[in-house]
């Protein structure tokens, strides 16, 4: 009888298991069927792009688009111009939402709550509805039509700022405290005790910066009108053509093109995001 109900046991974690791995299987394909699908395509002449049926494989792999992609447009302009756009902006939202989370964490001031509410109230405020003032500033401003069109409207963060005053909230207040006996102000307690504690939280907020960014599409288009300011999303467009006659294989190229950056940044920075994840959750 003991036999029987271990052999039991044993089985149930198997099949607790397989069935886990068939999910996270399934999972996978949803997540990267496109990806290897705009891959796939990418290698096809544009004729084979609307065979019936199609072909993931394609036959004869023709490269050729990835060269069409850098003859039709300034493909390392744009790529520099992301990169650019996008550290700052995670620079930016790293500063800022680390200084506003820790006012509103650890400060006492009149106003404090009601201020907060309202900062999280704009998170519900579409970028669609404030374009058309910020269009006026930044215009206002001169400085239409320029990259820090891009930069400067972006660096605030509200979800940011919620992010990164959870993070302080969660940090002990011994430190603030032994820090305000030897005589440390505000500031000298934020910047030598708890802005280095706070290092994997603002880690989360740049990345998260940089992954919108990177792909932002709509403000780069309102505030951007000259082609050597255009970002690489902006860029992508122009391989289109004409109402749409561009081919498909160049345009999916271009695509492919535009993930490895974002891929390389993965794959640099998952060690330190996962370390700071793993700090983060254990604090």
């Amino acid at each position: 009888m003991s036999t029987l109900t271990a052999t039991r046991k044993t089985r149930m974690p198997r099949a607790g298991t397989a069935v886990r791995i068939l999910v996270l299987l399934v999972a996978a394909a949803l997540t990267l069927g496109p990806v290897l699908w705009t891959l796939s395509t990418s290698l096809r002449t544009p004729s084979e792009s609307f065979n019936l049926p199609p072909q993931f494989l394609p036959l004869n792999p023709d490269f050729s688009s990835y060269v069409q992609v850098f003859q039709q447009v300034n493909m390392v302009l744009l790529v520099v111009n992301s990169a650019l756009v996008t550290l700052l902006i995670a620079v930016g939202q790293m500063a800022t939402a680390a200084l506003a989370g820790y006012a509103f964490a650890r400060l006492s001031f009149k106003g404090k709550n009601a201020l907060f509410s309202v900062v999280l109230a704009t998170m519900m405020v579409p970028v669609q509805v404030t374009i058309v003032p910020v269009f006026m500033l930044i215009r206002g401003m001169g400085l239409s039509d320029t990259l820090l069109a891009l930069i400067l409207p972006a660096i605030p963060t509200a979800f940011g700022t919620f992010l990164m005053r959870q993070y302080f909230l969660g940090l002990p207040n011994d430190f603030a405290e032994a820090a305000s006996l030897d005589g440390a102000s505000p500031w000298r307690t934020f910047r030598s005790v708890y802005a280095p504690l706070a290092v994997p939280g603002m880690a989360i907020v740049g990345i998260l910066a940089f992954n919108f960014h990177w792909n932002e599409f709509f403000r780069p288009l309102i505030l951007t009108i000259s082609q050597e300011n255009y970002t690489l999303p902006l860029g992508l467009v122009t391989l289109q053509g004409n109402l749409g006659t561009g081919s498909i294989s160049v345009v999916l190229a271009g695509v492919i093109l535009s993930m490895i950056p974002a891929l390389v940044v993965f794959i640099f920075g998952q060690r330190t995001l996962r370390e700071g994840l793993t700090a983060g959750a254990s604090k």
